[in-house]
């Protein structure tokens, strides 16, 4: 059993199946199943490493995710402020930017 075992995880193995619900010759629905078990050399080697980038299993990928939305908050403030001194801006200065457009 652990040869066979072994030999999976080396090779990889893929099990794939379709359920389909009928009603009067109408789908109603398909479900698609594709299955693979393979050791984690292998699937990285068949360039299968979704792991690594799912925030929900990886803590890098929750920093970065972390970091983003921080990064989002500071540019829509930085904008804020850009919006507000645009309206401050309506003398000269405001002429002169409609010039350089």
């Amino acid at each position: 059993m652990a040869d066979i075992l072994e030999r999976v995880l080396d090779k990889g193995i893929v099990i794939a199946g379709d359920i389909q619900i009928n009603l009067l010759d109408i789908e109603l629905l398909t479900i698609k199943i594709r299955l693979l078990v393979a050791s984690v050399d292998r699937a990285k080697e068949m360039g299968i490493d979704w792991w690594e980038h799912d925030p929900s299993l990886s803590s890098g990928a929750r920093d970065v995710l972390e970091e983003n939305e921080r990064l989002r908050r500071r540019v829509g403030e930085l904008e804020d402020g850009r919006g507000a001194r645009r309206e401050d801006d309506h003398g000269t200065h405001g002429a002169e930017r409609e010039d350089e457009r």
